[in-house]
């Protein structure tokens, strides 16, 4: 049994495991199946510590910030993982800010259905155009939205940090160029293919840890 004395050693224990992980494997990218799981089961294990209310099972997205990666759980198994790109100005959750918020989130709404790959979103509806692959477009939000909703008060929930408020997504971009850096206006870029993709596999209820490693 744990007990709460037990988790700063927990964390640190995981911190440590995540800082060799890194060594070993600085792109997960070229890793093999076997090294990722074991990245699978250090996101669970953190999970749990973090946040022992909130379930660790189902579907559980997992954004990186520092290797700009994202990597789909599903029942404890990696299922995917996606190049992506998280706010050029860095973390933060001030409304205006233009940074990717930290912490819990949920996917709250799913918005796209029928939409064509590079499919333009104004306030969240399609525009009827269609972005030219690798175009960049300044922001341009295409394909799918996947609407998400801080589950932390005072963090990413509530007031001026509010992240549904703010209107951060996981979507398409027109610039898939510059995925693997820091470049959006705060939300999270993927790939067009890859955002379609993900957007069939996952339920609205999904939940989203954006982490600052």
């Amino acid at each position: 049994m744990r007990t709460p004395l037990m988790k700063p050693f927990l964390l640190a224990g995981f911190m440590l495991a995540a800082t060799a992980l890194r060594a070993q494997d600085a792109d997960l990218a070229m890793a093999g199946p076997a090294r990722k799981q074991v990245l699978a089961d250090f996101l669970i294990e953190w999970m749990r510590a973090k946040y022992p209310s909130a379930p660790s099972e189902g579907y559980v997205l997992y954004v990186s910030v520092q290797s700009q990666r994202m990597y789909l759980v599903v029942e404890g198994g990696m299922w995917s993982e996606y190049v992506i790109s998280t706010a050029r100005n860095g973390l933060g959750a001030a409304r205006n800010s233009m940074r990717t918020p930290e912490g819990l989130h949920r996917v709250v709404r799913k918005l796209g259905d029928g939409v064509p790959a590079f499919g333009i979103f104004k306030a969240r509806r399609f525009t009827g155009d269609v972005a030219a692959p690798d175009s960049g477009g300044g922001d341009l939000i295409t394909s799918r939205i996947l609407w998400l909703d801080g589950l932390e008060p005072g963090v990413n929930e509530g007031g001026d940090v509010d992240s549904m408020e703010r209107g951060i997504y996981i979507h398409g971009t027109a610039d898939e160029a510059s995925l693997g850096t820091p470049s959006s206006h705060g939300c999270i870029r993927m790939r067009n293919r890859d955002v379609i993709r993900l957007y069939d596999q996952i339920p609205v209820g999904t939940l989203v840890v954006i982490l600052d490693n």
